[in-house]
């Protein structure tokens, strides 16, 4: 397991001082209950614009092997996730839409031109599969290009993970560079052109917490990210930070309501509608003893369901948040799909 899967597994953070939890999120629901969400990990939830297409990411338990699936919603249903067509060969993972739907970024440890070695990271003494950003660019006949690697300063380093694009193209991301202390933290990448300029840390506090994860609104009026500022429930919780009117950012606090549990919440996106937030989960069933005696086949359909402490999907309303910190919906705004905005699978 790499350092970084360590982190999302422990997140060891300084304590601060406690921050208020920021009100108003609806209680989840976990997505497509055995098609999405199964007793594997799955995390990093990227729906198109029409809210009717799902990319993700899927692994083992150790996440040792990371892959990027997609799923379609029709008549209220998922179909059965099968692996991207980008993906399946290479460790990759947190994928991402552009707003328009034009680009999908990920992650991933492939080679970053031909004849070059896979990526790969160290710390602390021991040699993992590292990660650049790549990106799939949108057809005309709707599928996807060969992977491009997002070329430039962006990608310096081999630990660089969680893209999230705004609707101007600049690029958030995680990552662990030389100024970012002993944790990870949160980076912005400026749209310059055909390319990125050179990213700078965003000032979100003490470089002692780890911050990662990064889920930017297209207007850039908010950010969500995953940490642990020394308040968090559990290893690591959702957080959320407001744009000030001086265009820098204001202090952040944690998602109160449902979305954060006592286990670990991280890889926060955003949905198509106005509000619709998905999170990836360890939360879990409880297990009561004495417990009804199972047999083999209900010990192993109980130890291989979706809330057997793996991480999945779930989906939660912000929208009452948001609306008190004076931000609506576009005039025009409607749910992406009804169906899944009344009940998601």
């Amino acid at each position: 397991m790499s350092p970084r899967k360590l982190v999302h597994a422990a997140c060891i953070a300084a304590m601060l001082t406690a921050l208020p939890a920021a009100r108003a999120a609806s209680v989840g629901e976990l997505l497509g209950s055995g098609v999405i969400s199964t007793g594997l990990q799955e995390t990093s939830a990227a729906l198109t614009p029409d809210g009717r297409t799902l990319y993700f990411m899927r692994s083992d338990f150790a996440e040792a092997d990371d892959t990027i699936m997609v799923a379609h919603r029709a008549a209220g249903r998922w179909s059965t996730p099968q692996v991207a067509a980008f993906s399946g060969r290479w460790h990759d993972s947190e994928p991402t839409l552009s707003p328009d739907g034009g680009r999908l970024y990920f992650v991933s440890n492939r080679p970053p031109r031909p004849g070059a070695a896979p990526v790969m990271a160290e710390m602390n003494g021991r040699r993992f599969p590292g990660t650049n950003l790549w990106y799939v660019a949108r057809q005309p006949n709707g599928g996807w290009s060969a992977p491009i690697h997002v070329d430039g300063a962006l990608n310096d380093g081999a630990m660089i993970y969680n893209p999230s694009l705004a609707a101007n193209g600049d690029l958030y991301f995680s990552a662990h560079r030389e100024d970012s202390g002993k944790a990870y933290q949160i980076y912005l990448a400026h749209r310059r052109g055909n390319g990125y300029a050179a990213p700078e840390r965003l000032p979100l506090g003490d470089l002692a917490n780890n911050r990662m994860d990064p889920a930017v609104d297209p207007q850039g009026r908010f950010l969500l990210y995953a940490g642990n500022e020394g308040d968090a429930l559990g290893s690591a919780d959702i957080y959320i930070v407001f744009r000030r009117p001086d265009g820098g950012w204001g202090n952040p606090a944690r998602l109160g309501g449902e979305v954060n549990s006592r286990t670990l919440e991280n890889a926060p996106s955003l949905g198509p509608a106005f509000g619709e937030l998905y999170v990836a989960s360890a939360r879990r069933d409880d297990v009561h003893f004495p417990k009804p005696r199972d047999d083999a086949a209900s010990l192993q359909r109980r130890l291989q369901s979706p809330l057997n402490g793996s991480r999945n999907l779930w989906r939660f309303d912000i929208s009452a948040l948001l609306r008190a910190h004076g931000i609506a919906p576009p005039a025009n705004a409607a749910p992406a799909d009804p169906a899944s905005a009344k009940k998601p699978a």
